[in-house]
């Protein structure tokens, strides 16, 4: 039996539809915040859809990052992307160290607790100043976070909430672009993205798609106020989940 035979055997209309709606609406998030897509897809997946993670959901968030980057390319800060991207592989290898000093259980609760602090404080007033350092510094963070938790995201709620909101998309979407390769690559190599999984994750992109042509109008009419709102509360939704996910 072919690949696109077993799948169409073990995907109804309806589970299939399922998936399309929470794609689209994870795709219409990251297009106007520069996050949300696997904030939103990830947790929905793991319980629903578990056929999606993690392959297929990445699988589908590459093109949604290039998209992103490509639609707001003029706005890009090449110097600020370069240093959130060196910050995000020194934080990927980083990880591998401190996995073997600390338990995954406590490094995920120190980040948890670290990002609700940092959201606490940016809604009291405190503000992250979008600089190269702190740029990179999130990069690291992000780094050691995606590794341990898969949720690499909120550091650069933190630090790019007050980048110009086109800055922040186009910058967020090569970085999301270049981790994502690296991240199927390596699912590939060890056996975990095989033809079925590039199948399904073939037949979501119209989803994405949409998602975010949909994103292109909404983007123009919210405010950047509005951006850093949905930045904290997307960072803060996710410390919570890393939360709950340990204690469970």
């Amino acid at each position: 039996m072919s690949a696109w035979s077993a799948m169409a055997e073990h995907l109804s209309w309806g589970r299939y539809l399922a998936m399309g709606l929470m794609v689209l609406a994870g795709a219409a998030m990251q297009g106007v915040g520069g996050l949300g897509y696997a904030m939103f897809c990830a947790p929905l997946a793991a319980i629903f859809f578990p056929e999606l993670v993690p392959g297929p959901l990445l699988a589908v968030g590459a093109p949604l990052a290039l998209l992103a980057y490509l639609r707001e390319r003029d706005a890009l800060n090449r110097q600020v992307a370069a240093a959130t991207l060196v910050g995000r592989v020194i934080g990927t290898f980083a990880a591998t160290g401190l996995l073997v000093l600390f338990s995954a259980h406590a490094l995920s609760i120190l980040f948890a607790v670290l990002i609700l602090a940092a959201v606490s404080l940016s809604t009291l007033g405190w503000r992250v100043q979008p600089s190269t350092t702190n740029l990179s510094i999130a990069g690291v963070a992000s780094g050691i976070m995606g590794t341990i938790t898969a949720a690499g995201g909120p550091p650069f709620a933190i630090a790019m909430q007050h980048l110009a909101p086109a800055t922040m998309r186009s910058t967020l979407g090569v970085v999301f672009f270049a981790g994502t390769i690296v991240s199927l690559s390596a699912l590939a190599w060890v056996g975990r993205m095989g033809s079925g999984h590039w199948l399904l994750s073939l037949v979501l992109l119209p989803w994405m798609l949409g998602g975010f042509l949909a994103s292109n109008h909404l983007a123009r009419h919210i405010s950047k106020a509005s951006i850093r709102r949905w930045l904290l509360g997307t960072a803060a939704v996710s410390a919570c989940i890393i939360l709950l996910r340990v204690w469970l």
